[in-house]
Protein backbone atom coordinates (compact mmCIF):
# COMPACT_ATOMS: atom_id res chain seq x y z
CA UNK A 1 0.00 0.00 0.00
CA UNK A 2 1.23 3.50 -0.82
CA UNK A 3 2.10 5.57 2.23
CA UNK A 4 3.10 8.85 0.54
CA UNK A 5 0.74 11.29 -1.13
CA UNK A 6 0.62 14.36 -3.35
CA UNK A 7 -2.42 16.65 -3.12
CA UNK A 8 -3.54 18.99 -5.91
CA UNK A 9 -6.12 21.72 -5.29
CA UNK A 10 -7.87 23.71 -8.01
CA UNK A 11 -11.49 24.71 -8.55
CA UNK A 12 -11.29 23.78 -12.24
CA UNK A 13 -11.73 20.04 -12.92
CA UNK A 14 -9.85 20.28 -16.24
CA UNK A 15 -6.77 21.59 -14.41
CA UNK A 16 -6.96 18.73 -11.90
CA UNK A 17 -7.26 16.22 -14.75
CA UNK A 18 -4.18 17.69 -16.44
CA UNK A 19 -2.23 17.50 -13.19
CA UNK A 20 -3.36 13.89 -12.67
CA UNK A 21 -2.38 12.86 -16.20
CA UNK A 22 1.04 14.50 -16.03
CA UNK A 23 1.93 13.31 -12.52
CA UNK A 24 0.83 9.74 -13.19
CA UNK A 25 2.62 9.76 -16.55
CA UNK A 26 5.91 10.73 -14.92
CA UNK A 27 5.78 9.22 -11.42
CA UNK A 28 3.47 6.25 -12.08
CA UNK A 29 2.26 4.55 -8.93
CA UNK A 30 5.06 5.80 -6.65
CA UNK A 31 2.60 8.05 -4.82
CA UNK A 32 -1.06 8.30 -3.93
CA UNK A 33 -2.54 11.28 -5.81
CA UNK A 34 -5.44 13.17 -4.27
CA UNK A 35 -7.40 15.99 -5.90
CA UNK A 36 -9.64 18.63 -4.35
CA UNK A 37 -11.87 21.19 -6.05
CA UNK A 38 -12.04 23.43 -2.97
CA UNK A 39 -10.06 24.40 0.10
CA UNK A 40 -12.64 22.71 2.34
CA UNK A 41 -12.30 19.47 0.41
CA UNK A 42 -8.49 19.78 0.59
CA UNK A 43 -8.59 20.19 4.38
CA UNK A 44 -10.82 17.09 4.61
CA UNK A 45 -8.37 15.08 2.52
CA UNK A 46 -5.42 16.32 4.60
CA UNK A 47 -7.18 15.27 7.80
CA UNK A 48 -8.10 11.85 6.40
CA UNK A 49 -4.59 11.16 5.11
CA UNK A 50 -3.04 12.31 8.37
CA UNK A 51 -5.43 10.10 10.35
CA UNK A 52 -4.48 6.98 8.37
CA UNK A 53 -0.79 7.90 8.65
CA UNK A 54 -0.04 8.83 5.08
CA UNK A 55 2.89 11.17 4.63
CA UNK A 56 1.71 14.11 2.53
CA UNK A 57 4.84 15.11 0.67
CA UNK A 58 3.63 17.95 -1.51
CA UNK A 59 0.67 20.19 -2.29
CA UNK A 60 0.11 21.92 -5.62
CA UNK A 61 -2.52 24.62 -5.11
CA UNK A 62 -4.20 27.15 -7.35
CA UNK A 63 -4.16 30.74 -6.11
CA UNK A 64 -7.53 32.06 -7.23
CA UNK A 65 -10.28 29.95 -5.69
CA UNK A 66 -13.80 30.88 -4.53
CA UNK A 67 -13.63 30.44 -0.75
CA UNK A 68 -10.02 31.21 0.07
CA UNK A 69 -7.00 32.36 -1.92
CA UNK A 70 -4.31 29.74 -2.38
CA UNK A 71 -1.67 31.71 -0.48
CA UNK A 72 -3.85 31.75 2.66
CA UNK A 73 -4.62 28.05 2.24
CA UNK A 74 -0.93 27.18 1.90
CA UNK A 75 -0.03 29.34 4.92
CA UNK A 76 -2.60 27.49 7.01
CA UNK A 77 -1.30 24.14 5.76
CA UNK A 78 2.27 25.17 6.58
CA UNK A 79 1.31 26.10 10.14
CA UNK A 80 -0.27 22.68 10.69
CA UNK A 81 2.07 20.56 8.55
CA UNK A 82 5.40 22.40 8.18
CA UNK A 83 7.14 19.51 6.41
CA UNK A 84 4.85 19.49 3.36
CA UNK A 85 6.42 21.04 0.26
CA UNK A 86 4.21 23.74 -1.28
CA UNK A 87 3.79 24.75 -4.92
CA UNK A 88 1.57 27.63 -6.02
CA UNK A 89 -0.15 27.11 -9.37
CA UNK A 90 -1.48 30.33 -10.81
CA UNK A 91 -2.20 32.54 -13.71
CA UNK A 92 -3.11 35.50 -11.52
CA UNK A 93 -1.27 35.58 -8.17
CA UNK A 94 0.45 38.84 -7.44
CA UNK A 95 4.09 39.12 -6.44
CA UNK A 96 3.14 40.09 -2.87
CA UNK A 97 1.26 36.82 -2.30
CA UNK A 98 4.14 34.81 -3.70
CA UNK A 99 6.75 36.70 -1.66
CA UNK A 100 4.68 36.22 1.50
CA UNK A 101 4.59 32.47 0.91
CA UNK A 102 8.29 32.30 0.17
CA UNK A 103 9.04 34.12 3.40
CA UNK A 104 6.45 32.58 5.71
CA UNK A 105 5.85 29.09 4.36
CA UNK A 106 8.95 28.00 2.46
CA UNK A 107 7.18 27.99 -0.90
CA UNK A 108 9.05 25.55 -3.16
CA UNK A 109 7.99 27.15 -6.43
CA UNK A 110 5.37 29.15 -8.26
CA UNK A 111 4.17 27.47 -11.43
CA UNK A 112 2.44 29.80 -13.87
CA UNK A 113 -0.56 28.75 -15.94
CA UNK A 114 -0.34 27.53 -18.60
CA UNK A 115 2.54 25.27 -17.64
CA UNK A 116 4.33 22.54 -19.54
CA UNK A 117 4.62 18.98 -18.28
CA UNK A 118 8.38 19.51 -18.10
CA UNK A 119 7.94 22.53 -15.80
CA UNK A 120 5.49 20.66 -13.56
CA UNK A 121 7.76 17.65 -13.19
CA UNK A 122 10.77 19.88 -12.49
CA UNK A 123 9.07 21.79 -9.64
CA UNK A 124 7.38 18.69 -8.20
CA UNK A 125 10.72 16.85 -8.21
CA UNK A 126 12.31 19.84 -6.51
CA UNK A 127 9.56 19.81 -3.86
CA UNK A 128 9.89 16.08 -3.29
CA UNK A 129 13.63 16.48 -2.72
CA UNK A 130 13.26 19.30 -0.22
Amino acid sequence: MLRQAILCVDDEPIILQSLRDQLEHHFGDQYLYEFAESVDEAFEILAELHQIEFQILLIVSDWLMPDMKGDEFLLQVHRRFPDIALIMLTGQADDTAIARLQESARLTACLRKPWTEQELIRVVTLGLMS
